[in-house]
This record gives structure tokens, sequence and C-alpha cells, in this order.
């Protein structure tokens, strides 16, 4: 005779689970053996210990073959849906943007908003129409909220710390941008050392990107104005001597020819390379994958 005991997971053989499958389905003992790959010795061993488990006999021989217990049926109807639990919590897990409602948060410069921005919203909502995303100022804070979960991308313009995960997206390159009346509008180029002569307004979010390129020559710039978008700024030369350094794609797209000229920055300046940045936590994660897809393709579309 068995007794019934209270049991706890930790205490609970889970390979005698797909015997216990077999068992209760099949009825037999050598065609659940054959089921589940299982000698039919070993099988006859797992029901002897799923029967002291239970405390019941689970299966007994009659004329006609075995038939099971009233615990043994009751626990088949309990498997049905058990198994089909177990079987979902370990398949992989999929993600599907069509049904799926996700709220999406990047940190982003209005230069991303800018250069790939619109391609990026049009994207994320035509392949996940009940999905939302919310873009946050990129700034010194961006990658403690990386850290806290409350952001799940970053689009940077420099190399990231080794701690996260990011993928390099494109490339761009530093041009200076000055009114059509300045003294420089007729150059193509800006030496280093002109370049040092005039004021600067200059786009602070954060990302000291001019500054740090001009430490290791030992020189600093002079910055009149400082603002942090980068979309108005190239508005703000006209009828001044200011001088702005920015990528170059922000210029040709935001710089007004009548009113502006673009020059190539000095050559001291390093090329600007944009990454977008994920903590680690959600590098397997199939929705986040899916929105760096997304960021990938749509900075690549840009021109």
């Amino acid at each position: 005779m068995y007794s019934m005991r209270t049991t706890h997971i930790d205490q609970v053989d889970l390979n005698l689970l797909p015997p216990l499958v077999a068992l209760l389905e099949e009825q037999h003992v050598s065609r659940a053996a054959e089921r589940v790959r299982l000698s039919q010795p070993a099988m006859s061993r797992a029901l002897q210990r799923l029967r002291r488990h239970f405390g019941d006999e689970l299966l007994v021989r009659g004329p006609e073959g075995y038939s099971l217990t009233p615990r043994a049926e009751r626990l088949r109807d309990q498997l049905t849906t058990a198994v089909t639990h177990l079987e979902q919590l370990f398949a992989n897990e999929a993600f599907d943007p069509a049904t799926a409602a996700q709220s999406f948060r990047l940190a982003v410069s209005d230069y991303t908003v800018a250069t790939f921005g619109p391609g990026l919203i049009r994207e994320v909502l035509a392949e996940s129409p009940n999905s939302t995303v919310r873009c946050e100022v990129l700034d010194e804070h961006a990658f403690d909220k990386l850290d806290a979960g409350t952001l799940d991308l970053a689009i940077y313009g420099r190399v990231p710390p080794e701690r996260y995960c990011s993928e390099h997206l494109f490339s761009d390159r530093f041009v200076c941008v000055v009114a059509a009346g300045h003294p420089l509008a007729g150059q193509t180029s800006v030496s280093l050392s002109t370049y040092l002569r005039w004021p600067h307004l200059t786009i602070d979010i954060g990302q000291p990107w001019i500054d740090r390129a001009l430490e290791p020559l030992g020189v600093t710039r002079r910055v009149a104005v400082s603002m942090p978008y980068f979309a108005l700024a190239p508005s703000i030369l006209p009828g001044t001597d200011l001088l702005l350094t920015v990528p170059e794609r922000v210029a040709r797209r935001n710089a007004d020819p009548a009113q502006t000229r673009i020059l190539a920055a000095p050559r001291e300046l390093s090329q600007l390379e944009f990454y977008a940045v994920w903590h680690p936590r959600f590098d397997q994660d199939p929705s986040h994958s899916w929105l760096r897809g997304v960021v990938r393709r749509a900075s690549e579309s840009t021109p």
C-alpha cells in the first residue's frame, strides 16, 4: 500500500515526467518505453518510482491489458494542460511584431532624428502597428538608464563602454558651417590654426566630440554660444562670425545654402562613428533583436 505525502518541486525528479506521460497515454509499458527511447526494464523501474511517489498503482494489469486507476486518469487530464504549458515554457521564445503591443524607448539626439528618425518610426509602426516608440533626449544619463532598464537602446556617436553591447551603424564626418557673409565663406576648407581663431557655436548634448578631438593636441576653441539642437543651429549663423562644427549629414539637411556655406573641417577632427548601444540583458531578447534590425535598416537607407 502506498502513502501520500506533501512534495515540493525541488524534491521531484523531473526526469520521471516523460515516462509518466508516455505510460498514461500508451497504457502499456513496452510501448511507453519505445516512445521515450528507454529499455523496458528502465521503464518498469520508472513505473515503480512513480507508484511510490503518487502512492497509487497508476496502471493495473487486467485480462485485456493495462488500465488506468482513477488517480492515473486524473493525472492524465491534468498533464494535458501542464505538458502544453511546459512545452511553451521551454520552447524558443518568438516575437511577432505584427501582433505585439510593446513600448520601445530610445535615446537619440536630434541629429539622429533628423538623419533617419522618420524612416525608423515609419518602419516600426508599419511592422508593429500596435507598438509605441518613445524617443528621449540623448544626454549624460543615457547609460544610467540602460543600466536601470528604463531605456532599450541609445544611438551613440562614439565607441561605447565595453560593458555594453553595441553595433556599428554608420559613419559621418565633420564639416564647418559659416554665414554666407563670413570672411571664411569663400574657402572650401579650414585649417586648424584658422579654426581656432574664430568664435564657435557648439552643440552640447553630453557628447563633447570636438573638444575630445582637440584635447590631445593641447588646444582649445572659444565657444561663444552653446545650444542642444543640431537642426536649429545653422539658422543662428547669419549675421554673425560664429563657426559651427557638425556632422555633414546635419549640415546638408539643415543649412540654408542661400545664407550659409559648408567647409571641410580641419583634418585633425576625426571621423564620427555611430553605434546602437544596449544593455547585455537585452542581447538575446527577440523583441529587442527585432528593434535593432529596424534601426539598422533605417540607418542603412539614409543617404
